[in-house]
C-alpha cells in the first residue's frame, strides 16, 4: 500500500495573478502558505482486476477510460500506469469546494503515490506542473497553478509566473519570530458557504482574455500588493501586513459580483470592529473562508462565534506533498 499526503494552502497575497490569462501577458506574483490540513491519497493493488475508486462517489470500472473522475482517469494516464487491479481512495481534512485548495493538493498526492507506484522521483516543480497539465490543459479549468505548486512545494512560498509558463519558486525570507507571530495571530473561520471556483475564475479569465481595462488594472494593482506584503512580511512588519490584507479584499471584490455576499461582508465587517487588524476571503470567493490577523484573538473569536462561524486553527506546513508509506 501507498499513502502518501498534500497540504492545504491559505494565500497571503497576490491571489489571481496565477492564472494564465493574466500572466502570459504580465507576469504573476503571488505569497502562498501550505497548512497542517491535508488531502490523503491511498493506492493499494486488488486481487482481482479492475478499479475500484473511493471519493465522495464510488466507482468500481475495468479499464481507466471508463473511469468517470477526471483527475483520476487523467492521472493514471499521464503517470504511464500499466496496473489494471488498483484501488485508490482518497481523505481529506477539510472538505472540497472551500477554497483552501483542495483540487490542486488532491492531483499532486495521487500523481506522487502513481510515480511512487512506478517508483519514479519526481521534484517538486515537476510534480506541480504535471498537476497543472491535468487540471488547466486536458480538463481545461478556468484555474491558475498557485494550489497545485503550493501543495507540491509547501512551506510559505514566494511564485513568480512567467509568460513562458514557467514558475519561480523561493521562500519567503522571515525571521523564525516573524513566522511564529503570523502563525499565532493568523485565525481562520469558515463561513458556512461551499462553492465551486470555476465561474468566478472563468469570469476573471473571460476579462482578462477580453483585456478587460478594468480587471486588468484591478490584477496588476493585487500583483503589487502581493510585493508589498512580501517586503512586509520579511522586514517583520505585521501590522502592514496586516493592512494589505484589508486593502487587498477590497480589491478582490471589485472583480466579481459573485465574489462575497451580505453575510461575509457582515461577519468581515463584525471581525474588523472585533480586533482584527486586516483580512480576506481565502480562494476565488463565494465562499469558503475568512482568515483575519488579530492581536486581540480572545475578542475575535467570540465575535465570529456569535456569528456561528467555526474556526479551524491551523499551523505552517513546511513539507510539500510527500509519501507516507510505501
Amino acid at each position: 500500500m501507498i499513502i502518501t499526503r498534500s497540504p492545504l494552502r491559505i494565500s497571503l497575497g497576490g491571489g489571481g495573478t496565477d492564472l494564465p490569462s493574466y500572466y502570459r501577458n504580465h507576469g504573476g506574483f503571488l505569497i502562498a502558505a501550505a497548512i497542517d490540513k491535508y488531502i490523503y491519497i491511498t493506492v493499494h493493488r486488488r486481487f482481482v482486476d479492475g478499479f475500484l475508486l473511493k471519493y465522495s462517489h464510488l466507482e468500481e470500472v475495468s479499464s481507466i477510460d471508463e473511469i468517470e473522475h477526471p483527475i483520476i482517469r487523467e492521472a493514471l494516464k499521464l503517470a504511464g500506469v500499466s496496473e489494471r487491479n488498483l484501488e485508490i481512495a482518497s481523505m481529506a481534512d477539510i472538505p472540497a469546494g472551500t477554497g483552501l485548495g483542495s483540487s490542486g493538493s488532491f492531483t499532486t498526492a495521487l500523481l506522487k503515490a502513481l510515480h511512487a507506484l512506478r517508483k519514479n522521483l519526481v521534484h517538486p516543480s515537476e510534480l506541480a506542473e504535471q498537476a497543472c497539465c491535468i487540471e488547466m490543459e486536458k480538463l481545461r479549468e478556468p484555474i491558475g497553478k498557485q494550489d497545485q505548486y503550493i501543495s507540491a512545494y509547501g512551506g510559505i512560498t514566494c511564485f513568480e509566473f512567467l509568460p513562458d509558463g514557467r514558475v519561480q519558486a523561493s521562500p519567503l525570507n522571515v525571521s523564525e519570530d516573524t513566522l511564529l507571530e503570523l502563525e499565532d495571530n493568523l485565525l481562520l473561520f469558515f463561513t458556512g458557504y461551499s462553492r465551486s471556483a470555476s465561474k468566478i475564475l472563468r469570469e476573471q479569465h473571460d476579462k482578462s482574455m477580453r483585456s478587460d481595462e478594468a480587471m486588468l488594472e484591478n490584477l496588476h494593482f493585487v500583483k503589487e500588493l502581493g510585493r508589498q506584503s512580501q517586503r512586509a512580511l520579511e522586514s517583520n512588519n505585521l501590522g502592514e501586513f496586516a493592512r494589505l490584507l484589508d486593502v487587498h479584499w477590497r480589491q478582490k471584490k471589485e472583480r466579481s459580483a459573485s465574489m462575497s455576499n451580505e453575510f461575509i461582508n457582515d461577519s468581515y465587517d463584525v471581525a474588523m470592529a472585533n480586533g482584527a487588524l486586516g483580512g480576506k476571503l481565502i480562494g476565488a470567493g463565494g465562499g469558503g473562508f475568512l482568515i483575519f490577523y488579530a492581536e486581540d484573538k480572545a475578542r475575535l473569536r467570540d465575535a465570529m462565534r456569535k456569528r456561528k462561524l467555526t474556526e479551524v486553527r491551523f499551523r505552517f506546513e513546511p513539507e510539500g506533498t510527500k509519501i507516507l508509506i510505501q
